[in-house]
């Protein structure tokens, strides 16, 4: 039942579900899940549709669309009662925040009550079938936040590939590509194809090495990777603990943005979770004005020209371009950490502190971190679900030791106590405070480059051999926030621009990326997989 209720009462619920003031109605769309959650919400509070008449339309395009898209891991069963429950606390004026009633998608490497965790392997999926009796922390907070959750989306097996090719589920499909042969990027695929194509407002990825920010560039949405531990990631399968950092993808930034405030802060069995408290809320306004005066660091070192093709580099120049007729003084900024010396930095930097050398492939981390991960699964004996999966996870985390006797010395160790990933840890601090310094001396509040240098290649071929900055930001522990410049003459997604800070400047960077997106307008959804859009 939709409830009935003055335009000034709506309104005013409006202004209180986002703890803003709107002294105006968003525009009233026909397709609800194709606006931002704001849009949504205030369809809601007209009383234009309920958050179970949307969550229908979200399953109905899944099971309509991904036999095509291949981009769905499994829907919930529950999405429908969840969306019920949140038009019920609509109806009595207790919606718990923004999030409420509003269709997410998580990974398909996040636990999730209900659910097994396939990895999207096939292997994996009858190594381990049992549904599992707990949600992980950031599925667990989108909850708590009111939000329905649709299921999980496919990814590349254990979220390490950049494809989107998962042995369990298939390739999944660029929706931009009448083909069928682009891809995608991964491993976050079928969370950004989901977003994409409307089936959800955002969705939750992981990004050790690109894995939002390849899918958010080759499919022309927001992908975010935030400052490395302000998600805690308990609960979901691992991959190097140092690297691995969790984040929204979404239509637009202002809808990641919301997404993050729910799933970040303290989480004590996350051993490199940052322990700041965090205030939920910060991120709900994003000013449209955020660029005027703002001072961004244009990173030529970071822009291969002479191996982008013109079209890549025309749309790049473009978005450059308006990020100065929003108001912001862009200018050059050389540091001297940069994409061709971080890791040489690093080694350095261990090196005069008398430490151990740096190791991104030390394997006890991950040994330790998937112990752990098997260990948060009531009733399980981790050990033994470690050394049952330890052959199809190897296949492709083969840092990992062949041999379960040794593997199993390592399982144990806690991986806040490996030297060399100390040392990594060490030699982070050091590199990230020398470019804090350039900041500071050129009083720069985001860098800006290409996400990638180039657009989405065929599924089956191999990337063009050219260098990104994907591990840099990684290495980092940046945030970072890639926004859509535009599609190509053929249709597709032509490139993202990034805006990359310091650690801890992610609302800043999303203020800034929101306010590009606000100037630009570059995002343009895809057709749907039938060839006809919603009605």
């Amino acid at each position: 039942m939709i409830r009935r209720i003055s335009r000034r009462e709506a309104l005013h619920d409006l202004t209180a579900l986002f703890a803003i003031p709107f002294v105006r109605w968003p525009d009233r769309l026909t397709d609800p899940l194709a606006g931002t959650i704001v849009d949504y919400q205030a369809g809601r509070a007209r009383g234009d549709w309920t958050a179970a008449q949307v969550t229908k339309e979200a399953l109905d395009r899944i099971n309509a669309w991904n036999g095509a898209l291949h981009a769905v891991d499994q829907l919930s069963a529950t999405a429908l009662s969840e969306a019920r429950d949140s038009d019920a606390r609509a109806r009595r004026g207790r919606l718990r925040g923004p999030l409420d009633g509003v269709p997410l998608f998580a990974k398909s490497i996040y636990d999730m009550n209900g659910f097994p965790t396939t990895g999207s392997s096939a292997e994996w999926a009858k190594l381990f079938p049992q549904k599992l009796r707990r949600d992980a922390i950031e599925v667990a907070r989108m909850r708590a936040a009111g939000a329905v959750v649709l299921g999980k989306t496919a990814a590349d097996d254990f979220a390490y590939h950049g494809n989107g090719t998962s042995s369990l589920t298939g390739q999944v499909r660029n929706p931009y590509d009448p083909t069928g042969t682009k891809t995608p990027g991964g491993s976050s695929a079928g969370s950004a194809v989901s977003v994409a194509c409307g089936i959800a407002f955002a969705a939750l990825g992981t990004d050790d090495g690109g894995s939002n920010r390849i899918p958010a560039q080759f499919c022309g949405i927001v992908g975010m990777k935030p400052t490395f531990g302000l998600v805690p990631r308990t609960g979901v399968i691992p991959t190097w603990p140092y690297l691995d950092t969790h984040g929204p993808l979404a239509r637009h930034v202002a809808d990641a943005a919301l997404l993050l405030d729910a799933i970040a802060g303290p989480e004590p069995s996350d051993g490199l979770a940052l322990t700041t408290p965090w205030r939920r809320g910060r991120l709900a306004h994003l000013r449209d004005d955020a660029l005027v005066n703002a001072r961004l660091g244009l990173v030529e070192a970071h822009v291969p020209r002479a191996q982008m093709t013109a079209e890549s580099l025309s749309v790049f120049d473009r978005a450059v371009a308006d990020l100065k007729s929003a108001g912001a003084i862009v200018e050059l900024f050389t540091p001297t950490v940069t994409r061709a010396n971080v890791r040489n930095l690093f080694a350095e930097a261990a090196k005069a502190r008398g430490d151990v050398a740096v190791n991104h492939n030390s394997p006890a981390p991950t040994a330790n971190a998937l112990y752990r991960y098997f260990g948060t699964h009531a009733g399980d004996d981790a050990a033994h679900d470690v050394e049952r999966g330890l052959a199809a996870f190897r296949a492709f985390y083969d840092v990992l030791p062949k041999e379960w006797e040794e593997m199993s010395k390592l399982i144990t160790q806690p991986y806040e106590n490996d030297p060399a990933s100390v040392s990594f840890a060490r030699s982070r601090s050091a590199v990230t405070e020398r470019l804090a310094r350039e900041f500071r001396a050129q009083r720069i509040d985001a860098m800006i480059y290409p996400t990638m240098p180039f657009p989405a290649p065929r599924a089956v071929d191999p990337w063009p051999d050219i260098r990104t900055t994907l591990g840099y930001g990684n290495w980092l522990g940046l945030p970072e926030v890639s926004v859509p410049t535009g599609l190509g003459a053929d249709g597709m997604p032509a490139g993202n621009i990034s805006f990359v800070g310091l650690p801890g400047s992610d609302a800043r960077l999303l203020a800034l990326a929101h306010s590009y997106e606000r100037r630009s307008k570059r995002f343009v959804a895809p057709p749907p997989p039938t060839g006809q859009r919603p009605q």
